[in-house]
């Protein structure tokens, strides 16, 4: 019998890439949450290397990295295909899950300790070109690059809120708003998201005060 464990944070985009993978695959799993302030054992001896969620361990074997673990599930469980089958396809799912990947600290860094509005904006920008008249990133059918977006779809107006900095606007980015407000409540992508709610956001509220206290005592 197959043994599947997660290892996540509950406020993570990350995991929820995780677990939305495994849950269209349909496979049953163990979910464990983490505590960032306490890592498990199983955690650490894990992910040694960088000692962070997620991580899924399929029969005592662990793999890291968000989309790295999606394309395994992926390519390991039956079910519906994540990445598309066209080989061209597939290289762009890869392409932009990558530049959204790789602009995910960049964002978190403006929100929690400011001064790179400039270059998310720049990114805001490539969406918004990339986006007009799209509902998916790739083809028609949803996949592997619109679960790497959950982060620009639901957590980027979540820190938006807990910060009080507003960069994304309809009048400055019609096209990645229309496509942010469809995303968050299509049907495909609503049942994997986790509810926009107080608690949610009180989490990152709290993240943006732990930040700005500490900034706040580096200067005294």
């Amino acid at each position: 019998m197959e043994q599947v464990k997660l290892l996540g944070f509950w406020y993570s985009p990350f995991s929820h890439r995780v677990e939305w993978a495994l849950k269209i695959k349909g496979v049953k799993y163990e979910y464990i949450e983490e505590d960032r302030n306490n890592k498990s054992s199983l955690l650490l001896q894990s992910n040694p290397i960088h000692k962070k969620i997620p991580v899924l361990i399929h029969n005592g074997k662990p793999i890291c990295e968000s989309m790295v673990i999606v394309e395994y599930i992926d390519e390991t469980f039956e079910g519906p295909s994540i990445l598309p089958k066209d080989p061209y396809d597939r290289a762009l799912a890869r392409f932009w899950a990558k530049f959204l990947d790789d602009k995910v600290v960049t964002m978190v860094n403006t929100f929690l300790r400011k001064g790179e509005e400039k270059e998310v904006c720049e990114m805001l920008k490539v969406l918004d070109n990339e986006l007009k008249d799209k509902k998916l990133f790739v083809g028609d059918k949803f996949g592997f690059a619109d679960m790497a977006a959950n982060f620009v779809g639901l957590w980027l107006g979540i820190f938006q809120e807990a910060s009080g900095i507003v960069l994304v606007t309809s009048e400055k980015f019609p096209n990645f708003c229309a496509w942010r407000d469809e995303y968050v409540n299509c049907s495909q992508v609503k049942e994997y998201l986790p509810p926009r709610n107080d608690e949610l956001l009180a989490f990152f509220q709290g993240r943006v005060r732990t930040y700005a206290a500490a900034s706040v005592s580096t200067l005294k």
